[in-house]
């Protein structure tokens, strides 16, 4: 048999070889740690060096050193604190004991429980015969107490060692074996790995946390990007929330056509919304916002009436960019709704209608691709006037050595003083002639010859070395343009010094006149 724990701290060992009779009553005088750690680890305890000295301590004792010295225990009896089963039942002293605290009273258990299963595992134990008088067996534990307490060290009556507890003991283990786990082989699969995660967090493991964290990596995709994020912010994963955040970004659409989007709280949608690099149109947005609130709704177990969606929503709503909607996708939609309040569509059909156009509650920034700061390139030196319109589109081509996102134009406005343009912008893939962004609207302008910004609705990328054309539909007076154009413009970035070239060519067709050398569209305004 082998002995599980011996808590004798003077060089006494458990003897697993030599098992006689008294082999299945010294089971006994093993310590079972019952009360272990979570994970199966034995809390820090207090251990006393000696207790004590008491009848059952010293007869534990001195059955140590009777097998020391190669002789059988002589004592006889439950009542002498001796034989076999003297780990069990130990004889009660003479004298009642001073009171002792709750350590020292701790350490003397430990101690005759140690001596105990010293005496049970004697080799070559033998019980003697119960017809040995009362005052021999008496009197040879007193010689056995007498010799194991001369034995010990000269030291207080009880010695007290305490081991200070180590607060998450297990972060400075370097493997999962080392944790009192089985092994380090991990099996997670997508029914498994969130409810491990959880148990990783719960305990401690941060080896097992990592492979749940990369698991869920591997596994990212667009149909199950927001499930993740919920569980990532749950579970305080930062690094998994920015990766979801990342791939929801590229795949908007997609993201949010997903059945799990409907499932998330609304902190999640907020966070989202609030982004500017979320690439899809804002009328889908809207729409993905009103089915979750009627998910939201009914587990509220809330009517799915227009008030109670606006009431669920809070402020995610005020985060849908309205502006940024054509007048005709904001009034087949969000108009009729009944999730807007009566004010806030009248004020937004004056924005789209009307010029100059009204401040709104909602923002109206362009949701861009990247985080970097706004830039924008002039291709010309100097400014002239007149430039007539009569619903030929002024166009040039271009190209860049890097990708990058443009979200407007920058446009030349009236010789006569404050005036309004309407006007349809667009950027073109010139081998495939494919619109890649474009925009119906309006601006206007003071009269001066500065440019006048016209966005699009989203950002559109711009891959390097590829030719686009820059196009703009003008429909309005006579206005400034520019001379003396340069076909190469550079940007470089003030913080990272960055360069972003430009490079303008002439695009054949109707063109309303515009070239490198003069023309409309002055500037370009991108993110890179």
């Amino acid at each position: 048999m082998r002995c599980c724990v011996c808590l004798c701290q003077r060089s006494l060992q458990c003897s697993p070889s030599k098992m006689a009779a008294g082999e299945s009553n010294s089971r006994s005088s093993c310590l079972n740690l019952s009360n272990s750690g979570p994970l199966g680890n034995a809390p820090p305890s207090n251990v006393a060096h000696s207790s004590p000295a008491s009848n059952g301590g010293a007869a534990g004792a001195a059955g140590g050193m009777n097998r020391n010295a190669g002789n059988s225990n002589p004592l006889s009896g439950p009542e002498n604190g001796g034989g076999a089963d003297s780990s069990v039942r130990i004889a009660p002293s003479t004298q009642n004991p001073p009171r002792q605290s709750i350590g020292q009273s701790a350490a003397a258990a430990h101690g005759a429980s140690a001596s105990g299963a010293i005496t049970g595992a004697a080799s070559n134990m033998t019980a003697t015969s119960s017809s040995s008088s009362s005052s021999s067996s008496t009197s040879t534990a007193s010689d056995a107490s007498a010799a194991a307490v001369s034995s010990l060290p000269s030291s207080p009556a009880s010695v007290l060692v305490y081991r200070e507890p180590v607060y998450n003991w297990q972060a400075t283990k370097s493997t999962v074996k080392e944790r009192f786990l089985y092994s380090d082989e991990v099996q997670i699969g997508p029914e498994t790995v969130m409810t491990t995660l959880y148990s990783a967090k719960k305990y401690a493991v941060p080896a097992l946390e990592a492979h749940c964290v990369e698991f869920l990596k591997k596994n990212l995709r667009a149909d199950n990007a927001f499930m993740l994020l919920t569980q990532a912010r749950l579970f305080d994963e930062p690094q998994l929330a920015s990766l979801c955040l990342e791939n929801i970004d590229k795949n908007t659409a997609d993201a949010l056509a997903a059945e799990g989007f409907t499932d998330i709280d609304l902190d999640t949608l907020v966070a989202v919304l609030e982004r500017d690099t979320l690439g899809v149109r804002e009328v889908r947005l809207f729409g993905a916002a009103v089915r979750w609130a009627e998910a939201e709704a009914q587990r509220q177990q809330l009517q799915t009436t227009p008030e109670n969606k606006r009431r669920v929503l809070g402020k995610a709503l005020s985060l849908i960019r309205f502006p940024l909607m054509t007048i005709e996708e904001f009034a087949a939609g969000p108009a009729q709704s009944g999730i807007l309040a009566d004010r806030e569509v009248v004020s937004l059909f004056l924005h789209f209608t009307v010029n100059p156009k009204p401040h709104v509650e909602f923002i109206d920034r362009p949701r861009c691709c990247l985080r970097g700061k706004e830039c924008s390139i002039t291709r010309f030196s100097q400014v002239e006037s007149r430039w007539g319109y009569s619903g030929t589109s002024d166009r040039i081509r271009f190209s860049v050595n890097r990708r990058i996102f443009v979200v407007g134009f920058g446009l030349y406005g009236s010789i006569h003083g404050p005036t309004d343009y309407q006007v349809n912008i667009q950027i073109i893939h010139t081998d495939s002639n494919t619109v890649l962004g474009q925009n119906d609207t309006g601006f206007s302008c003071d009269g001066t010859a500065s440019t006048f910004r016209v966005m699009f609705k989203e950002p559109v990328e711009i891959l390097p070395s590829v030719n686009y054309i820059a196009c703009a539909t003008l429909k309005g007076p006579d206005s400034h343009y520019g001379t003396k154009g340069m076909r190469k413009v550079t940007h470089e970035a003030p913080a990272t010094g960055i360069k972003t070239c430009f490079t303008f060519c002439y695009a054949a067709g109707n063109n309303n006149g515009t070239s490198v050398e003069d023309g409309q569209i002055p500037e370009v305004i991108f993110y890179t």
